[in-house]
């Protein structure tokens, strides 16, 4: 029997507004993520272009604009080379002319680099307003093929929206593959409009080595927040935003009065959050950490008995799957991801609606059942990154196979 010949080396295109930075070390760290497990099981390598808004002040008074002008303009990690290059934002008023800005900082960043020398096979592109409709543009005015990875509020909010919609389903249809992170996120994406044939569901998975329980000292850990180490402890981690709906976290405590929460994750609603602690007299029962690094979440994990995600939306939360890792039970709204995780077997629970008591009775029921750590991690690890990272190139490689049968 002839042996099989080797699979050629893929030259992928990473391109999203949505990757980590000096400015923001954890933002769309899921793309990273999966990027970097495909680096790791398959025979590929990748730059990625990850532009941010051009700001010309770098202070944290300005925010997330601030944080952006913090953005190394090219820089080296992991093996990795990430550029960013800017790109001109209107605030509000400049939503449907931000692809044309991101088009063109980018067009300019990839001249750039095939001048170099640079050789692509194809651009991965991530999140689908506007970052996956610039990439269309980028793949007319390259003709390289693209995949666009769907990723949750993107088809959840912003494809309802006329303009973009119709934006959105354009690069769609010109996409070799469109992916989304979730079965809910592919449903809803048809419903507004696109192909079902030309969507794939690639799920993200767990890294079992970075998120697993620790051996800590927990009655120390907790102690160092003003926290009791032998109370049930509930943990929230994300961006403060009204999405999120930390306020139902909070407003949950009143229920367990045995409880703790510790937040991990700041945002704009910080001070409106910290109001509604101290007007419950929760203040010695419920503390801000802020926000974290990736590296630094298993040991909150680990001393977390519930995580509470009460958000309005998730495409699919990789922190339910970090958590489970590290031992801890998942409370979280009946919606998108969250449904597909928890109805699969998961040890959790679903809450329908806002309703505070509602997610204190969930949180109540896992703490009576004393779930194992054990049993918790081991549903997390059936969801495996190397899976997706093989289906990702049976996806690259038939899109550049296509792509030279037409040439």
């Amino acid at each position: 029997m002839p042996e099989e010949t080797p699979r050629q080396r893929l030259h992928i295109l990473v391109f999203s507004t949505l990757f980590p930075h000096k400015g923001e070390p954890t933002q769309g760290i899921f793309v990273e993520n999966r990027l970097r497990h495909l680096l790791k099981d398959a025979n590929v390598d990748a730059t990625v272009i990850a532009p941010v808004p051009w700001f010309p002040f770098k202070s944290s008074v300005f925010g997330k604009y601030g944080r952006a002008a913090r953005a190394e303009h090219a820089e080296a990690r992991g093996g990795l080379s990430i550029y960013h290059p800017r790109y001109i934002v209107i605030p509000k008023i400049g939503m449907m002319l931000t692809p044309f800005f991101l088009t063109r900082a980018a067009i300019k960043m990839m001249k750039k680099l095939l001048r170099g020398g640079a050789k692509f096979d194809l651009i991965d592109a991530h999140y689908l307003f506007p970052d996956c409709v610039s990439a269309s543009r980028l793949s007319a005015k390259s003709g390289l093929p693209y995949t666009a990875t769907a990723r949750g509020s993107d088809v959840t909010q912003i494809a309802l929206m006329p303009g973009p919609k119709k934006m959105i389903l354009q690069a769609c249809a010109g996409a070799g593959q469109v992916i989304t992170v979730s079965q809910s996120l592919k449903d809803k994406l048809i419903t507004v409009g696109a192909d079902g044939g030309n969507i794939s569901v690639l799920r993200n998975g767990v890294d079992a080595d970075r998120f697993c329980p620790l051996a800590i000292d927990r009655n120390k850990f907790l102690g160092d927040l003003g926290l009791d180490g032998t109370a049930p402890t509930i943990v929230f981690a994300g961006w403060l935003i009204e999405r999120k709906r930390v306020d139902i976290v909070i407003d949950a405590m009143a229920h367990l009065p045995q409880a703790q929460t510790v937040i991990v994750g700041d945002g704009p609603l910080r001070s409106s959050l910290l109001a509604q602690v101290k007007s419950l007299d929760l203040e010695d029962r419920v503390k801000f950490v802020g926000q974290k690094q990736p590296d630094e979440m298993s040991q909150y994990f680990s001393v977390a008995d519930v995580l509470c995600l009460p958000s309005e939306r998730e495409g699919w939360a990789n922190v339910m799957l970090e958590a489970m890792a590290c031992g801890a039970a998942i409370v979280a709204r009946n919606v998108d991801g969250a449904v597909e995780l928890i109805t699969g077997g998961a040890p959790g629970r679903l809450v329908d609606g806002d309703d505070p008591a509602k997610y204190a009775a969930a949180i109540g029921e896992l703490l009576q059942e004393k779930l194992s750590r054990e049993d918790v991690r081991s549903y997390a690890m059936g969801y495996s990154w190397q899976a997706t990272s093989e289906r990702q190139m049976e996806i690259f490689q038939a899109l550049v196979g296509r792509k030279k049968q037409e040439n």
